[in-house]
């Protein structure tokens, strides 16, 4: 590393280190204006809410960590523009692009540390935030490991539609399940247990009414019989497969395509067993997989977008400068939601729907840094 790499580096650094510092003590703000009643409602004490607090903070670094690096690279390049650092550079040989470098190397370190907390760190920190949350809480009104209540899953492969009052995916156990599902003849049967467990590949229901339409499309039901335990083999979903579909269920959103709601592990899963989905959730699911990998490339995209608003030299430009890539950037985050809702609604392919303002604007911060004298 040259002299001049290092000292872009260290003075990027600096600015960098106060807009993180500003933007912790304004997220830990927004945190207790915000959570401090379920801190309250849950009797957390100090250290469990220093804790909460902690955990939710990879979270808001995700949503700020383009933000802050645009602005301190503004900072940066319009600070060695008004002292004509980058223009006596540039003088002595050095391009425009080879000054750049150090910049585009904290992009891909930033875009590094965007996907690990995307991926790894705000999953871990939800899981963890429910666990503090839930742990004064008496089990029998919150039991362990239960995901959701009153909730329903569709598997429209198998034309099997779940319903159940509660799910605690470590034991596999559905209380109070409804299970409708359709007949070849198109008539609908439907279960009704207190409780089911799947044990040894097959679900087992404990207390159980059975009804059917008769005939087909009649809207009254008809009582086939009571018993106290009846097994189902031919019902092939797995607590797991259950668990995935409750989580796509939760994250049909604009806002989940891109920020922690599935990790791609999860998503991948999805589009193996993506039979069982209906067509529009497919579209939705690859938008989703596609923007999970194409948004923590925001951070080098905005690199790429501030150099050239910030690099020309003189002092005229430093108000264009700022505002114009700060302008630009807000214009990327609006097409960035406008393409994955496209995609989230089928419109658009989902790998073109989450890579496309990517694409664009990384080519104009090319054009524009190129055409820069």
């Amino acid at each position: 590393m040259r002299l001049h790499d290092r000292y872009l580096f260290r003075e990027l650094m600096t600015p960098l280190a106060f807009c993180l510092g500003a933007f912790m003590v304004l997220g830990i703000s927004l945190f207790f204006k915000e959570e401090l009643g379920t801190i309250q409602e849950r009797k957390l004490d100090g250290l469990e809410t220093v804790a909460y607090c902690a955990a939710s903070l990879p979270e808001f670094l995700v949503v700020v960590l383009p933000i802050l690096l645009l602005l301190s690279l503004l900072y940066a390049l319009t600070h060695h523009a008004r002292y004509n650092e980058l223009t006596a550079l540039r003088a002595a040989g050095v391009s425009l692009w080879r000054l750049s470098a150090p910049y585009f190397i904290v992009g891909l370190l930033a875009t590094g540390i965007y996907f690990a907390l995307n991926e790894v760190a705000v999953p871990a920190c939800q899981r963890w935030s429910e666990q503090l949350l839930n742990r004064h809480v008496k089990a029998d009104r919150h039991p362990k490991n239960s995901v959701r209540s009153l909730q329903q899953v569709n598997n429209v492969r198998a034309h099997r539609n779940w319903m159940f009052a509660e799910f605690q995916a470590a034991s596999g156990l559905l209380v109070n399940p409804t299970v409708t599902w359709t007949l070849p003849d198109g008539s609908h049967q439907l279960l009704e247990a207190n409780q089911a467990v799947r044990t040894n590949g097959v679900w087992t229901f404990f207390v159980v009414t059975k009804r059917c339409q008769a005939p087909p499309g009649a809207r009254d039901w008809v009582q086939l019989g009571l018993t106290n335990v009846l097994a189902m083999p031919e019902f092939d979903e797995t607590p797991e497969h259950l668990r995935l579909l409750l989580k796509f269920a939760d994250t049909q959103t604009l806002h989940a395509s891109g920020y922690a709601d599935i990790p791609l592990a999860e998503l991948w899963e999805f589009l193996q067993n993506k039979p069982d989905l209906r067509p529009e959730d497919v579209s939705a699911l690859q938008t989703k997989f596609h923007g999970r990998l194409a948004t923590p490339w925001t951070c080098l995209v905005v690199v790429l977008v501030a150099i050239p608003f910030g690099a020309p030299s003189g002092r005229r430009n430093l108000f264009f400068g700022v505002a114009g890539s700060i302008f630009i950037v807000f214009a990327y985050f609006v097409l960035q939601k406008i393409s994955l809702a496209l995609g989230m609604n089928g419109q658009l392919p989902g790998w073109l729907a989450a890579w496309l303002p990517n694409w664009l604007f990384a080519a104009s911060g090319l054009i524009l840094t190129a055409r820069v004298r």
